[in-house]
Parts: C-alpha cells; structure tokens; sequence
C-alpha cells in the first residue's frame, strides 16, 4: 500500500523517480528518459434525494479523483545542475453525463487534461521549477486525503471531468497552474517550497498585475520504531483588479491552511483544515458572476470578499504484512455570508455548506494493481437549508507502473 501511495504522491508532484517506472532509456547525450503512469476506472452508483440536482438513481462508469496519468521525464546533469522536463498527460474515462463520444459542452469526448508541463534546475542549494505543476497552497490538504486513491464525492452524473473527492467537502481545489518556485533541499526533515504563481480571478477581479504568492512548509519526523509524524502548514495571497475600463476596484484575497499525520504500526490519524478570505467554496478562484450553486463564489454582492473554510478528519488501517486498507473521513466545507449579504437579502445564515462522509476498503492485488470500494454519504445546505442528499458506492481498479 505505501508504494502505491507514493506512486500516487509522486505523480500529483511530478516526481516521476517515486513511481519506480518500468521504461527508462539512457541516452547518448547522458541524459535519461522515463516513462511512467497509471489508469484507473470505477463503477459508480449514486442514490440521490428530493431536492438534489440529481434526482433518482444513476449508474456511471469514470476516473476517481485522480485520473489517468502518462508521464514522460526527461534528466540530465550539466554544470553542476540538476536538469529536468516533465510532461504530465492525463486522459479521462467518462464521456459525461451519458453523452456520445462528440466534442460538445456535455460530453468528454477524447478529453486529455494537460497538467503537467515544466522544467526544472536544481543543486546543492535546493530546486528551481518553472511552468504548470500541482499548486502550493492546499497541496498537503489533498495529498493526505484518502479518496485520492478513490473517488470520494462523485457528483452526478459524471460530468467531463475527474470526481471530486473532497473538493468542496475538507478543502479548496489547489489546481495545476503556472508558476515559478524555489524548494529548499529534499531528504531533510523540513522542506520549504516558495512560488510565483499566475493570479487567479475571482468574479468580476479579472485583471492580475501582480503574481499571487504561494508557499507551503512540510515537516516530518520519527515516532519510534514504527511511528512517522507529519506536518504541514500552507498559504496564498493576491491582489486583483475589476476588469470594467475606469473602475479601481480591487480583491485582496488570502487563506491559509495545515495538517499532520500520525502513523503508527499503520494506524493513521490525519487532520487537515483552511481558512481563506476572497477565494470562494470549491476552486480557490474563477467565482461564478450572476448565481448558479457559487452564487459568486468569494465574492458578495458588494464586491467584498466572503470568508469560507472547512476541514477533515480521517482515520486509516493498514495491518503490517497486510494487503488490506481500510479507512473513514468527515469534513466540510462553509463558506459565510457577509455583512452587505445580510443586508442585501434580510438572512444571516450561511450561503453554503457541503458535508461528505467517506469509508473504503482498498486491497493490493498485486505490486502494482488496486481495488478499491467506496461508501459516501453527501449533504448540501443553502442558505441554512438541506438541499441535496446522496448515497453513492464506488468499486474500481487503478493500476500504476
């Protein structure tokens, strides 16, 4: 279980050396080619409530939160640098949302998402990475929770793209965008990773003058002879500006995050939690202007930012010498309406708030393949209101080489 976890890790981060590939070509110039990926398919079956968006019962067959990846990596070593290109491909099963195979609003088609395109330099004094890679902040927030090797929060039907696991239920999509960051040193207890990224908008703040900072500090430690602790505490921070010509208006957005683990004998206890202001519910940006279930995402109707948070609990078993996990999860997303909100619409409850819990079982078939089987029960409340009420079971294979 813990290498295909690793395997896991190491293509949400880019590295592809974790993922003990099977292809690597060592080429004339002293460079080396590696070729490595996954693919994974679940079966999932979703029982939803009066009220939900989803009304009935649906069967879908797609990609968990983690699609499919083909990730090819080129190192070489040159005065004195650590040099690298990744490119990280990530093709998706679902057609969405029961469509035919056709390049519509609808339907996925031969969707292949292209989250990974970056170079890196690095050395004794750390790591320079320029191009698209995972975000900083959040990072740790996704990369210790469970249903990133299953499905978590499915939606339905499945729509174009991978599941949610607990995006919008435990904490906000961290995406793969643009950037330029420094990482001190790997193999040391504590790792500090820095960046500039591309800004993300945020309702009608569409202009990015300035980059949005991201950082995340990891920390890890030994608890005996069995026992690992892990640390991590993470941030943003922009600005952005009304893209309407002559107004100057302007959103400071900011959120912080953090968790740690307890792993003990394979009993692990994880916690994880943000707080972010002008970042919106499920995307950490991109709020949806005139409505819709963002009703404006992190923005209110005065242009103000709205605070939201959320967080996770977990729990996981994996007996030494066992090919069995098990594991469960709560969490929750909220995100708060504002003063001019209040005013605005006579109410002062929350606008939204999502809530997931989650068991799976997963077995290790062999080195390289998993099954994995999944309960969720999902509830939605607007405005103070239960909305939606799901019931949804997943049972998958994901195969990493």
């Amino acid at each position: 279980m813990k290498k295909v976890a690793l395997l896991c890790l190491g293509l949400a981060f880019g590295a592809v050396n974790a993922a003990e590939a099977q292809l690597t070509m060592q080429m004339s110039n002293g460079w080396a080619f590696t070729f490595s990926g996954n693919v994974n398919a679940f079966y999932i079956y979703q029982q939803a409530k009066a009220g939900s968006v989803t009304t009935g019962k649906d069967l879908s067959v797609g990609t968990g939160l983690l699609p499919a990846f083909a990730v090819f990596d080129a190192k070489g070593k040159e005065e004195n640098l650590d040099l690298g290109v990744h490119f990280g491909f990530a093709p998706e099963v679902q057609m969405g949302g029961h469509n035919a195979s056709f390049f519509g609003t609808d339907a996925a088609g031969a969707q292949i998402d292209m989250r990974q395109v970056y170079l890196t330099a690095g050395g004794s004094w750390g790591q320079l990475l320029m191009g698209k890679e995972l975000g900083l902040y959040q990072r740790g927030n996704i990369l210790t929770d469970m249903t990133l090797l299953g499905v978590g929060v499915a939606g339905g039907p499945i729509g174009r793209g991978t599941t949610l696991g607990r995006i919008g239920y435990g904490y906000l999509y961290t995406d793969f965008r643009p950037q330029l960051t420094y990482s001190t040193p790997a193999g040391r207890p504590a790792q500090l990773s820095i960046g500039l990224f591309d800004g993300l908008r945020e309702g009608p703040y569409t202009v990015l003058q300035l980059p949005r900072v991201e950082a995340e500090l990891n920390y890890s430690a030994k608890m005996g002879e069995t026992g690992n602790f892990k640390l991590f505490v993470n941030g943003a921070a922009q600005t952005a500006k009304d893209g309407v010509a002559g107004t100057t208006e302007s959103l400071s957005s900011a959120g912080g995050g953090g968790g740690i683990t307890l792993d003990v004998s394979g009993f692990a206890l994880t916690g994880s939690g943000f707080f972010a202001k002008g970042m919106g519910f499920l995307l950490s940006g991109d709020g949806i202007v005139g409505g819709g279930n963002f009703d404006n995402g992190g923005v209110d109707v005065a242009g103000n930012g709205r605070n939201s948070f959320g967080y996770i609990g977990q729990v996981t078993y994996s007996p030494p010498n066992s090919k069995f996990l098990i594991g469960g999860s709560f969490g929750e997303n909220h995100l708060k309406r504002t003063d001019d909100d209040k005013t605005a619409d006579g109410t002062d409850s929350e606008i939204l708030k999502n809530r997931a819990i989650v068991g799976q079982v997963a077995y290790k078939w062999s080195k390289s393949l998993r099954w994995v089987f999944e309960y969720g029960h999902v509830d939605n409340f607007t405005d103070g209101v239960k909305g939606a009420k799901t019931d949804q079971g997943s049972v998958g294979m994901m195969l990493f080489f």
